[in-house]
């Protein structure tokens, strides 16, 4: 669909259960021990043994010592290895340079803690220099650091000069030409390799599938001697990229034995898809055979969510996560919250803010970002100044929310004041994003000249984005020399983007230019392009009800038509007024009142109205733009009712309570 918020896809809610395994959770991948496992018996030696032992105290104490030598190095290279699995790397270092003695083993572990923390490079390659006894494991951990640092060249070099390769060594150099996309280098190193594993393989089919080239991806599977879920799950990842959702699903079902990864790669690809249902259902699966579950699942599975509206299944994802070491993370916390927002439940998103362990910069992005949504621009702004005093550095995604909040508010000045000093004050550059959020707040606004004076100015070629906001702009202010100027450049860039053609359509029906309206209908017609209809969704104990304007299918539609007309006549007696500007079509004036009264989110509201109990908010969604006479309406309706009725739309929320909406009329 045309919007932020994802495809209308309505369904019914999955519940969420644990199959009667439970959920199961990695162990530490740092600690290797088996817990269970029994230590072997120390044996005496025979008294038949050749072995001399030493009779004497002294080869006795020598003994000791060095009992106690081995003892001491063991527990103080736990003791740093320790440290390290804590991400703290200093307190790492301070360990080993009190060390007396030191083994190999001390200085790889010192190493790999180097190797995992970026941009410390310099300080791991000069403490390798310094092994007095580097082993493969040293170099194949050097090997690591460069490449994580993203210094391939240096990899290159290090590699090509290293005295002893085991195949982690080449594995190790063979992924870090695939990951960068150097396909080309790694087919070579890949063919001259003296052995190859199954993480051989792996490297180059992934590779060739992040590239892109999933024909080369397929061809290497053919000759694959281990064919391993890895690979498998590759594959998958590289078909639901490409939409061929079949194939994947097909490859799927033969992986006989399916990690975490495998479904995750279908959870994801399913969204990326726009078949959050499908996903949802999945996840269900996957929790029922008892994988775990990492934060790449619940991140995919909370996005099916929030494009489906599924808030109950988010809830209860919710309460499952609290009670697991997951809520810790900071990933699956942030989407948490960002389903929270997208389904229209602002203040568990608030409450669930000021409550995580950890918040990171995404955190406070999608923090912002809500409230912007939602309308509550003052309450976005104010975020980010709290954000800069936590010296939180903003990124450019953080100015897409704020310039989002200044134009939701109307705050036009303030917003082009952020524009000026991004760049200066914050390093960051302005990206076609923001250009897109400027000339929607200056069209908004009426200030239609001052944004196309921003497009001339942009320093690169406008994209279609920008040209669609000011065409959404002219539409507000009924300009159609501007938006047919809008409209001409937009599909100069995207000739088959069916939503240009219909806003500039509605421009002409605005000002009753019937026949141009129908000039832009029959274009339509002859390039076979389609409007998407207008719909709208309400969940009814847990099931998503559905209307399409002017429904014809729902089994208790004269249910809701009689209590349409209810409020039709409620409404009249306060002052209620059709707007017919938005019933789009060359009809009378009765026929068009009630086209207006059958639209979508009026259904879905006069619906919800009949089933759910007083007292609670009825939260609809919207697949387009809510229209002026359903704002008008809706407003109405909330001083009527006594109800909050919050909706969502294509761009954004509007909280409608007795009598007023929180975007005060200005979206």
């Amino acid at each position: 669909m045309d919007g932020v918020f994802g495809p209308a896809n309505p369904y019914t809610v999955l519940s969420l259960t644990k199959s009667s395994s439970g959920i199961i959770f990695s162990q530490n991948p740092g600690d290797d021990r088996n817990p269970n496992q029994v230590p072997p018996k120390f044996t005496p030696p025979s008294s038949k043994s050749s072995t001399l032992v030493p009779p004497n105290n002294l080869k006795h104490k020598a003994l000791n010592s060095s009992v106690l030598y081995d003892v001491d190095v063991i527990s103080c290279n736990r003791i740093i290895m320790g440290h390290i699995r804590a991400g703290d790397l200093e307190s790492a270092v301070r360990a080993f340079s009190k060390m007396p003695i030191k083994s190999t083993i001390t200085w790889n572990s010192l190493l790999a803690g180097y190797s995992r923390k970026p941009g410390t490079l310099n300080e791991a390659r000069q403490l390798f220099d310094e092994i007095p006894e580097p082993d493969v494991f040293s170099y194949n951990t050097m090997l690591s650091c460069y490449l994580r640092n993203s210094n391939v060249d240096g990899a290159r070099l290090f590699f090509e000069q290293m005295p002893i390769r085991d195949i982690a060594s080449w594995n190790t150099m063979l992924s870090g030409f695939a990951g960068n996309g150097m396909m080309d280098e790694a087919q070579r190193l890949f063919s001259t390799m003296p052995e190859r594993n199954s993480v051989s393989w792996n490297a180059m089919i992934s590779g060739y599938v992040e590239c892109g080239d999933l024909e080369s991806a397929l061809s290497l599977f053919e000759s694959d001697p281990f064919k391993s879920t890895t690979a498998r799950t590759a594959l998958i990842t590289g078909y639901m990229k490409v939409g061929n959702v079949e194939i994947a699903e097909k490859m799927f079902e033969e992986v006989l034995i399916k990690s975490s990864v495998t479904w995750n790669a279908m959870i994801a690809g399913y969204v990326e898809n726009s078949r959050s249902e499908d996903a949802l259902k999945i996840f269900r699966k996957m929790l029922e055979n008892g994988f775990n579950l990492t934060p790449l699942t619940l991140t995919s599975t909370l996005l099916g969510c929030s494009n489906l509206s599924a808030l109950v299944l988010g809830q209860q994802i919710h309460q499952f996560v609290y009670k697991s070491p997951l809520y810790q993370d900071a990933t699956v916390g942030t989407s948490l919250l960002s389903m929270y927002c997208k389904c229209g439940a602002l203040e568990d998103a608030w409450k669930l803010f000021t409550e995580m362990p950890r918040k990171d910069l995404v955190t406070w992005n999608a923090m912002i970002s809500g409230y912007a949504t939602h309308g509550v621009g003052e309450k976005a702004l104010a975020l980010f100044d709290e954000m800069r005093n936590e010296r939180i550095k903003p990124d450019w995604i953080t100015f897409v929310g704020v310039f989002s909040a200044c134009n939701h508010a109307g705050l036009v000045e303030l917003g082009m004041h952020y524009f000026d000093s991004m760049p200066k004050d914050y390093g960051v550059e302005a990206k076609p994003e923001h250009y897109s959020c400027m000339v929607d707040l200056l069209g908004r606004a009426g200030k239609l000249k001052e944004a196309t004076n921003l497009i001339e100015r942009m320093p690169y070629k406008p994209h279609a984005a920008v040209f669609g906001s000011l065409l959404g702009a002219a539409r507000i202010h009924k300009n159609i020399e501007m938006a047919e100027f809008a409209a001409k450049n937009f599909l100069s860039i995207d000739p088959t983007n069916v939503a240009a053609y219909v806003q500039l359509a509605n421009v002409y029906a605005v000002k009753n230019r019937w026949d141009d309206v129908s000039r832009i209908w029959q274009g339509m017609k002859v390039n076979k392009m389609v409007k998407m209809p207008g719909c709208s969704w309400i969940e009814i104990k847990s099931i998503v009800h559905e209307f399409r304007s002017s429904e014809i299918e729902h089994p208790e539609l004269p249910l809701i038509h009689e209590k349409l007309d209810e409020l039709e006549r409620k409404m009249k007696l306060k002052g209620y007024v059709p707007n017919l500007e938005f019933a789009l079509h060359d009809v009378g004036k009765k026929q068009k009142e009630k086209l207006l009264l059958w639209h979508s989110e009026k259904l879905a509201i006069a619906y919800g109205l009949i089933k759910l109990p007083l007292g609670l908010p009825l939260r609809i969604f919207k697949n387009l733009r809510v229209c002026g006479d359903c704002h008008q309406a809706i407003k109405y309706i909330s001083a009527i009712e006594g109800r909050e009725i919050i909706v969502r739309d294509n761009t954004r929320f509007h909280h409608f309570k007795d009598g007023s909406c929180s975007c005060g009329d200005y979206w």
